[in-house]
Formats: C-alpha cells, sequence, structure tokens
C-alpha cells in the first residue's frame, strides 16, 4: 500500500499529558498507524505514517481534544513502510532546546513568512539567513546564503547566537528548519534576546519544497527526514541516502561504497571510533531487529 506520513506540532498547554500519551498509543495501534508522537506540557510533536483512514481518524480526535482543537500539518506519501512501530513518549520537551522559559504557547514568536514570500525574503542584503538545523542535515542541503551554525543538538543554538549575532547589528533574521517547529522556539528565544525582525519559513523546509516549483526554487540538495526515507529530494521523493545506526549521520552513495561503511554498524563519519564494545553492542542490536 502507499504508505501517507503526516507532519505536524503544536505548542499548546497540556494538562494531562501522560493520559493523553497513553490514549494517543492504544487509538494508533487499533488504526495501524506508525511513527512517533512527543507529548509534553508544552504540546505535542508527531511524524505518523499509516492509510488515509487511520491518519483521518488520528487528526479528527486531536482536533476535537479541548486543549489541542486545529492546527496544520505536511503529508508526503511513499510506497515502504517508513517506521518500524508506533512510539507515543512523555517528554520536557518536544523540540529540546534547553531554556524552559522559552514557550511558543505562552510568548511572542517569530512572523511567519509562507513558501511564496520566502525566495524574496532571503534575498534581501539585510536580511541575516540563519539554518537552525544540526550540521549532519546542513550538509545534505540548504538555502542558498544560508548559515551554518555547525551545531551537533538544537540546544546548543542559544550559544551561536550569543556568539555570532548582534541585536544591535544584525536588524533582520529569517531562520528555517524542517518542518517549522525548532524554528518556532528560536524566533521566540530571538525575540527575548531582543532582536527586533525575526522571520521563519511557515511549514518549514518540506512545505517549501512542496509548494515552490524546482526551477524557481532557492533550494540546494536534499533534505534529511527524520524517518526511514532518511532524505527527500525537492520533489519529496526518497533519495538512496542510508542511515548509520552506529552515529545517526545519513550516508550517501558514494559513502556507502567506503571500505567505512558496514550497515547498522558504522560510516565513514563515525569508523574511527567504533571501538570492539560498540561494534558488539550494535552487532547484538542487529540482531534484534
Amino acid at each position: 500500500m502507499d504508505w501517507i506520513i503526516a507532519t505536524f506540532y503544536k505548542f499548546v498547554p497540556l494538562s494531562e499529558p501522560e493520559a493523553l500519551r497513553i490514549d494517543l498509543l492504544e487509538k494508533c495501534l487499533v488504526w495501524g498507524l506508525r511513527g512517533t508522537i512527543l507529548v509534553a506540557s508544552e504540546g505535542l510533536n508527531a511524524t505518523v505514517a499509516g492509510s488515509r483512514q487511520g491518519l483521518d481518524l488520528l487528526l479528527k480526535r486531536l482536533h476535537q481534544h479541548p486543549e489541542i482543537g486545529n492546527f496544520s500539518y505536511q503529508e508526503s506519501t511513499t510506497d515502504e513502510a517508513p517506521f518500524e512501530r508506533m512510539k507515543v513518549k512523555l517528554k520536557q520537551e518536544i523540540v529540546t532546546l534547553g531554556r524552559p522559559e522559552v514557550n511558543p504557547a505562552q510568548q511572542e514568536v517569530g512572523t511567519y513568512i509562507t513558501p511564496q514570500d520566502w525566495n524574496r525574503l532571503i534575498t534581501d542584503p539585510d536580511v541575516v539567513l540563519i539554518d537552525a538545523r544540526n550540521d549532519f542535515e546542513v550538509e545534505l542541503g540548504t538555502f542558498k546564503g544560508a548559515e551554518n551554525p555547525q551545531t551537533q543538538a538544537f540546544r546548543e543554538l542559544p550559544d551561536y547566537v550569543a556568539t555570532h549575532l548582534d541585536p544591535t547589528r544584525h536588524k533582520k533574521v529569517a531562520m528555517f528548519c524542517t518542518g517549522g517547529i525548532r524554528c518556532e522556539k528560536a524566533t521566540a528565544y530571538m525575540l527575548e534576546q531582543g532582536f527586533e525582525q525575526v522571520y521563519h519559513l511557515k511549514g518549514g523546509i518540506l512545505n517549501y519544497l512542496k509548494t515552490v516549483p524546482e526551477d524557481a526554487s532557492l533550494w540546494h540538495g536534499d533534505c534529511f527526514v527524520f524517518d526511514d526515507r532518511v532524505a527527500v529530494d525537492h520533489h519529496l521523493n526518497p533519495t538512496d541516502h542510508a542511515l548509520c545506526l552506529g552515529c545517526g549521520h545519513p550516508v550517501s552513495p558514494a559513502e556507502q561504497a567506503s571500505p567505512e561503511y558496514e550497515a547498522g554498524i558504522s560510516c565513514p563519519h563515525c569508523y574511527a571510533e567504533l571501538t570492539p564494545e560498540k561494534r558488539s553492542r550494535l552487532e547484538a542490536r542487529q540482531r534484534q531487529r
């Protein structure tokens, strides 16, 4: 069957996140869905795949929840299951910035820019364009002219802001990420730090790729996604990248031909750090898959 993949999030105060977690896991299993939903007191963040009927049932249940209500979501399709199982996890944050005082549900976030207007914004010479994703994601693809903070985790972004950006000099800052959720927190944090004009791409890169024709696009390369497709091209079709289970880095076809690449064990990005103990653990995990 064709799998429909729905990606969505919403920052909204949830009074009983654990009860919601239990309910969603039970219902998603009944509806034949696979993927991951993160639930916290600040909201929920999900990428879920299944049939049209199963996803519609999930979306309807969430939209009718008294504390959640309506939210937008992105959809794409694939002919292979992008997840092995269904997981619903209780978290402290639905995307981890490590700054609990930053809550997009309770404070101002940056100005949303639609994909149709994004090119005009980021070609403004006065705009500083920041890729809010991690270094390995930026390696696969990014927007022309974007700065790479070279972070290994989202919680490192505030340090980059503190050392590289100045609200008295950088008057206009635009940010983007895969689906938009990281920029909700990042732009709220930027405003809190005194930056006055902060913008972010509505719906993230995935919405841009779906909306803007390739011949008019300022995107270069592929986009990393958090499922078994690993990366998608401008048409949202899966690429030939694999995911190294040893370090979580995407591995290109050329890197897969390297003698340092062993499926489920290592790749050129982590081979030098592969100890006998780590190999043993990874081999045991492979046997359990």
